[in-house]
């Protein structure tokens, strides 16, 4: 099984790129892990939110295999903290054999298409992030998870 985190949009925020970066070499520990970045639309003026999404999804899509698990992380699903997220991972890795594949979708959010070929929805807070700040903070709980599985000294409760 792999993890890989689905991204549209370039991490451009120098920063934010070097704190995802930190914690995707500290994954790669634990589970082959990766981060896909999806381009940004180019010309999109003419374009309604609507039809933006649908572009997005589209593009989304194309990099899921049919056996992939896919969780978006969307502001509407389940808020975890990270114990309970660490069990829910550990059934996610023992369960299906197939790979993980978590999506940061674009400004305007996800397609129809995209929740419906969806698995689940993770929440990260009530609060909203910027797509690309969400990178960062989501590696770095993913990172936590593991530490907590293997009980190692890193989360504190």
């Amino acid at each position: 099984m792999t993890i890989n985190l689905l991204t549209v949009g370039k991490t451009d925020v120098k920063w934010v790129k070097e704190g995802l970066d930190v914690y995707a070499s500290r994954l790669k520990h634990y589970v082959p892990f990766s981060v896909t970045e999806i381009p940004e639309l180019k010309k999109v003026s003419a374009l309604s939110h609507r039809q933006i999404k649908e572009k997005e999804g589209e593009l989304i899509l194309k990099q899921l295999a049919p056996q992939d698990t896919l969780v978006l992380l969307d502001e509407h699903g389940t808020e975890f903290r990270s114990l309970e997220f660490a069990a829910w991972l550990e059934k996610q890795l023992a369960g299906s054999g197939k790979n993980l594949v978590f999506v940061i979708g674009g400004a305007y959010g996800f397609s129809e298409e995209v929740y419906k070929r969806a698995d689940g929805k993770l929440s990260l807070s009530k609060m909203t992030y910027s797509h690309q700040l969400v990178r960062t903070v989501f590696a770095e709980q993913l990172y936590r998870a593991f530490t907590i599985l293997k009980g190692e000294p890193y989360h504190h409760e």
